[in-house]
């Protein structure tokens, strides 16, 4: 017995393809924009703080990371001390560094001090990579 091949139109395969796309999403509970927020976090790790061989996300200096279904990325932040040299100007870089993330609209940081920023913030692998366990 010979089967034939089934023809599927571009345009069914599409339809098809985006009812699957979304049952996953169902399923999963991901919602478009925690894939951006992975993208952030990525983009986040790979500012260093200007005192510690450590990238920011790590060290534990991003306190709130809000990503809006629209691109809008809100961060708070805080730095390792209030005296820290690169207050001014650590938040634009942030800020820029964000906004060259694909799917980002626009990008904001707020730099709080409370609470303030203690090594219990910090991620297992900034601690090995500080030496402090």
């Amino acid at each position: 017995m010979h089967r034939r091949p089934v023809a599927v139109l571009p345009a069914t395969f599409a339809a098809l393809a985006a009812i699957m796309i979304n049952l996953a999403r169902l399923v999963t509970g991901k919602r478009p924009e925690q894939g951006l927020q992975q993208q952030v976090i990525a983009a986040l790790r790979t500012i260093y703080d200007p005192e510690l061989p450590v990238n920011i996300y790590d060290l534990g200096l991003v306190y709130a990371l809000d990503v809006h279904a629209d691109g809008r990325v809100d961060i708070r932040m805080t730095l390792t001390a209030p005296g820290c040299p690169v207050a001014q100007t650590f938040p634009t870089q942030v800020e820029q560094t964000v906004a060259e993330v694909k799917g980002v609209t626009s990008a904001h940081v707020e730099i709080v001090w409370d609470p303030p920023w203690d090594q219990s913030r910090m991620t297992e692998a900034a601690r090995l990579q500080l030496g402090l366990v």
